[in-house]
C-alpha cells in the first residue's frame, strides 16, 4: 500500500509539473533515463519525442545506441530502460523471449502499425507486368539485375542488425535474386531516390511508417500470406523443405521498458504508458529529416513544442 501511495503522489507531481507548462519538475530519481536508439530515422525521432517529453517532466535522459534485437539484454539488466519502437514484425520474438524473463515488460502498442517487405516503383511493371505477384520475379529478375548480380536480379535489403530472414525467402522460393545489404538506413533510401529519379530498376525493403511510399509511387509485391507456421515449419507453405516462403509479417509497433521503471520512476512509467503515435505523423516527420536535412533533435523539439496539449495529457490518469 505504502509503495502505490508513493508512486500515486510521485505521478501526480509530474502531472502537475505538466499541466503548469514548468519545465523542471522533481523526479522521483535524478538517475538518467536511457533511451535506445536503433538505426533508423523514424525510431530516431520517436525517441527524441518521448525523451524530451521527459525532459519536460523534469527527468534527467540519456540515449544509448542499439542493437534492435541485441538491445534487450540491456533492458533486462537495467542498463537501459526505454525502448520506444519495437516492430512485432522483426523484433516481436525478441521481445517475447525477454518479457519472459519478468525483466522487461511490454507497455502496449504505441499506435504505429508496421508493414515492411519487398517493394517496387511503379515503372518498374513495364519490365516486368506480373507484378505485384512475386512468382513474376522467375521470369523477369533480369529486368532488376545490375553488372554485378546480371543475370540474376538485386534486391536491396536493410542492413544487417534488421534481420528480415530475406536470404533465407529467397532460397526457400528459389528467386533468382541475389541479397545485397544497405550499409545503413539513409544509404538505402538514397538509393531509392536516385533509382526514382533515373527510372533505374530497383527493388529494395520498403517499411512503414515512412516518408518513402507517400513521397514515391510504387508498390508491395505479393507473396503468399504469412503465418506462423511460415516460421516455424518448414512443411507449411509452397516449399515443404524450408522456412520463409511468405510474406513478413504485419502488425503493431510497441514500447518496452525495464520492469524496475514503474518503481523507480513511476511518472515517467505512467507518460510512456500514454505515449501514442500514428503512421502519418512520424512519417511526416522522417521526410523533414531524410529529404529537407532537418536535425532529428529539431524536428522532435518542434513537434513538443506544437503539441503541448496532447503530451501533456499523458500520465495523468
Amino acid at each position: 500500500m505504502l509503495r502505490t501511495v508513493t508512486r500515486m503522489l510521485a505521478t501526480g507531481a509530474v502531472a502537475l509539473a505538466l499541466g503548469t507548462g514548468a519545465a523542471t519538475a522533481a523526479p522521483e530519481s535524478k538517475d538518467p533515463i536511457k533511451i535506445t536508439l536503433n538505426d533508423w530515422t523514424g525510431e530516431l525521432i520517436s525517441a527524441h519525442l518521448i525523451g524530451g517529453i521527459l525532459q519536460k517532466a523534469g527527468y534527467n535522459v540519456e540515449y544509448a545506441p542499439a542493437d534492435m534485437l541485441a538491445q534487450f539484454t540491456g533492458v533486462g539488466s537495467g542498463d537501459l530502460h526505454v525502448v520506444i519502437e519495437v516492430w512485432a514484425t522483426t523484433a516481436g520474438e525478441a521481445m517475447d523471449a525477454a518479457v519472459a524473463t519478468g525483466k522487461v515488460e511490454n507497455l502496449g502498442p504505441s499506435g504505429l502499425e508496421a508493414r515492411e517487405d519487398w517493394w517496387y516503383p511503379e515503372y518498374m511493371k513495364e519490365k516486368c507486368p506480373g507484378l505485384p505477384d512475386w512468382k513474376a520475379l522467375k521470369d523477369c529478375a533480369e529486368a532488376f539485375s545490375t553488372p554485378e548480380t546480371a543475370p540474376k536480379g538485386r534486391y536491396l535489403s536493410g542492413p544487417v542488425t534488421w534481420g528480415g530472414w530475406d536470404e533465407e525467402r529467397v532460397q526457400a522460393l528459389d528467386l533468382p535474386f541475389e541479397v545485397v545489404r544497405a550499409g545503413t538506413d539513409a544509404a538505402m533510401f538514397a538509393e531509392l531516390k536516385s533509382a526514382y529519379e533515373r527510372k533505374a530498376p530497383i527493388l529494395l525493403w520498403i517499411y512503414v511508417p515512412h516518408w518513402a511510399p507517400i513521397k514515391y509511387k510504387g508498390e508491395f509485391v505479393e507473396f503468399p500470406k504469412y503465418t506462423k507456421e511460415c516460421y516455424d515449419d518448414p512443411a507449411w507453405g509452397i516449399n515443404k523443405d524450408a522456412k520463409y516462403d511468405c510474406a513478413k509479417p504485419t502488425g503493431p509497433i510497441y514500447k518496452a521498458a525495464w520492469a524496475g521503471m514503474k518503481d523507480k520512476w513511476p511518472g515517467a512509467y505512467a507518460i510512456l504508458k500514454d505515449y501514442k503515435m500514428d503512421n502519418a505523423t512520424i512519417g511526416a516527420l522522417a521526410a523533414r529529416v531524410d529529404i529537407d536535412g532537418e536535425k532529428v533533435e529539431d524536428v522532435a523539439a518542434d513537434w513538443i513544442a506544437k503539441n503541448d496539449a496532447t503530451w501533456k495529457s499523458w500520465g495523468k490518469k
